[in-house]
C-alpha cells in the first residue's frame, strides 16, 4: 500500500475577537496566518479566538480545516469579493490545497507538526458568514454546496509550524467521508439506515449522534433558521420553520 503524499499548508491562521454585526457581537472568524510555529493545545492554537464558546471552539472543534480548492468556485459564484483574495474567508485555522470533504473521514488521523488531529465532524455554517461576506444567504449557499470544511479534535498536542505538512497516518472510518455525512444531514435527510449508522459512530461528536438518534424518533428535520440567518430572521413573525432546508431543490 503506498503511503499517502503529505499535505503541505497553504496558510495556518488565528484570530482574535472583533465585532461582526452592528449589536457588537464578537466574533474570532476574522483570522490572519501566523509566521512562527503556534502551540497546539486540546482547545485549539495558542492566541485563537471563539466569541461563542456555546457553538463554537471546544474539544471536538479545536481546529478548522477549509479547502483552498474551494476559493474558485466561490469566486465563479458570488464574484471575486476581496475576502476570497488570500486564505482565512471563512475563518479557518488551516488553509490547504489538496483534500476535501470527498477525501477525509470522520476518524482520520494526521500528524502535523508535534500534534496529532483526529477529524471529528464537519462545519455547520452560521449566520455569521452572511455578515463576513455580506451575502444574506451565504450560510445557506455554504451549506447547500457542501463545501463546508471540517473540523479536527487534538489527540496529542504540540508545536505546529506554517510549513508543516499534514501526514495521514490512520483511517478509522473511511466509509463516512465528511462528504457522504453532509449528504445524509442536509440531502438524504431521513434516510433510516443512514440515520441508525451516524447514530452508533462513536466518532462522531454526541451532539451530532443526538441529531440522527432525534430524527429517527421523530422522523422531522431540526430546524436551521436560528443557525443559518441568525436571531433576527428567526424571531420574526411566521418565519418559524421557513428556515428548514429541503433536500437539495432548496437546501
Amino acid at each position: 500500500m503506498v503511503e499517502p503524499a503529505p499535505i503541505a499548508l497553504d496558510a495556518l491562521l488565528i484570530g482574535t475577537l472583533s465585532p461582526i454585526d452592528d449589536r457588537g457581537t464578537l466574533s474570532g472568524i476574522d483570522k490572519h496566518p501566523t509566521a512562527g510555529p503556534v502551540h497546539l493545545g486540546t482547545t485549539g492554537f495558542a492566541g485563537d479566538h471563539q466569541g461563542d464558546l456555546k457553538r463554537h471552539g471546544g474539544p471536538d472543534k479545536a481546529v478548522h480545516h477549509y479547502p483552498r480548492d474551494h476559493y474558485q468556485a466561490w469566486v465563479d459564484e458570488i464574484g471575486r469579493v476581496s475576502r476570497l483574495e488570500q486564505p482565512g474567508a471563512f475563518g479557518e485555522n488551516i488553509s490547504a490545497l489538496g483534500p476535501t470533504e470527498s477525501d477525509v473521514a470522520v476518524g482520520d488521523r494526521f500528524r502535523l507538526g508535534e500534534a496529532l488531529v483526529e477529524v471529528s465532524q464537519g462545519r455547520q455554517p452560521c449566520w455569521k458568514l452572511n455578515r463576513r461576506f455580506d451575502l444574506p444567504d451565504m450560510a445557506r449557499r455554504v451549506q447547500q454546496t457542501g463545501r463546508t470544511g471540517w473540523y479536527y479534535r487534538v489527540i496529542e498536542t504540540g508545536m505546529v509550524s506554517p510549513g508543516d505538512r499534514l501526514q495521514l497516518v490512520e483511517r478509522r472510518h473511511p466509509e463516512w467521508t465528511i462528504a457522504r455525512l453532509w449528504h445524509y444531514f442536509y440531502v438524504d435527510t431521513l434516510n433510516r439506515d443512514a440515520l441508525s449508522e451516524i447514530a452508533s459512530l462513536a466518532t462522531l461528536p454526541p451532539n451530532w449522534r443526538d441529531y440522527a438518534v432525534k430524527r429517527l424518533q421523530t422522523r422531522a428535520v431540526e430546524d436551521w433558521t436560528r443557525r443559518l440567518d441568525g436571531e433576527a430572521r428567526a424571531s420574526r413573525p411566521g418565519d418559524a420553520g421557513e428556515g428548514r432546508d429541503r433536500p437539495l431543490t432548496n437546501g
